[in-house]
C-alpha cells in the first residue's frame, strides 16, 4: 500500500500500489492539479492524481488505483484500538520534523485555497472540511453538522465523529492545533453490521473542483 496526504488539500489516502498486477512504488513529482499532489511511479514514471487514484500521463495514463479502507484518526485512538500496533517513523529522526506544520493556519475559515484558480462552492466555506464517502460522491458532508449530529444515516451509509484530533494545519505546532474531531465512516448491513469502506476527509473547494455536480449535505 501506500499512504498519501496532500496538505493542500487535506486529502489523505491509501491505495493498493499494484498495477496489472504489479506493485509501484510511488514518490511526491512536485506538481499540482487542481491544488492537489501529483504523485508519479518510479516504475513508468506515470503521473497520478492523488485525490482519485487516476494516472494523468506515461504508460499508466487512463488508468485508476484502487483506494483501501483506512480511518483519519488521533494516535490516541489509534492505540485504544491496537495497542500491540506499530508506528512507522523515519529511521532517521532528523529527516522529517512530523510535529511541525509549514503551513500554518491554512485550514481557517476564512482562508482561501493555494494554486487553486477554479470556480469555489458558493455556500460554504471553500477550507471547510467534507467526507467524501467511495461510491457515494454524489453527496460530500460537511464535518461541521457531523460534529453537530455525532452520528448521521444517510441510507445505509453512517457518519460518526468523536472529539481528540488536532487539525494538522492549524498552528505551526501540530500538538496545539484546534481540535477538529475523528471521523468514521462505514457501511451498515441488512444484519446491522458495519464495515469501513473508504472515504476522505477533504475541503469543499477540492469536493468542487473533482465532483462537479455533487451537492454538500449541511
Amino acid at each position: 500500500v501506500a499512504v498519501t496526504y496532500c496538505p493542500l488539500c487535506n486529502a489523505a489516502i491509501v491505495f493498493d500500489t499494484r498495477v496489472d498486477g504489479v506493485t509501484h512504488d510511488f514518490g511526491v513529482s512536485g506538481r499540482l492539479r487542481k491544488s492537489d499532489m501529483i504523485m508519479y511511479d518510479r516504475q513508468t514514471e506515470s503521473w497520478w492524481q492523488q485525490f482519485n487514484g487516476d494516472a494523468l500521463t506515461g504508460v499508466h495514463a487512463g488508468k485508476k488505483l484502487k483506494k483501501v479502507p483506512s480511518r483519519i484518526e488521533s494516535f490516541e485512538k489509534f492505540a485504544a484500538r491496537f495497542p500491540d500496533g506499530e508506528v512507522l517513523v523515519p529511521n532517521n529522526e532528523r529527516q522529517r520534523q512530523y510535529g511541525r506544520n509549514p503551513y500554518r493556519s491554512y485550514d481557517a475559515e476564512n482562508g482561501r485555497p493555494f494554486l487553486y484558480f477554479g470556480d469555489l462552492p458558493d455556500d460554504i466555506s471553500p477550507m471547510a472540511r467534507v467526507i467524501i464517502a467511495e461510491g457515494f460522491e454524489e453527496k460530500a458532508y460537511a464535518m461541521s453538522l457531523i460534529a453537530e449530529k455525532g452520528v448521521l444515516r444517510d441510507g445505509d451509509l453512517e457518519l460518526s465523529w468523536s472529539a481528540g484530533q488536532n487539525s494538522a494545519l492549524d498552528s505551526g505546532t501540530i500538538t496545539e492545533g484546534r481540535d477538529v474531531g475523528n471521523i468514521v465512516v462505514q457501511q451498515v448491513g441488512a444484519d446491522g453490521s458495519k464495515v469501513d469502506i473508504v472515504y476522505d476527509v477533504t475541503f469543499a473547494f477540492v469536493y468542487k473542483a473533482f465532483i462537479e455536480d455533487g451537492s454538500i449535505v449541511q
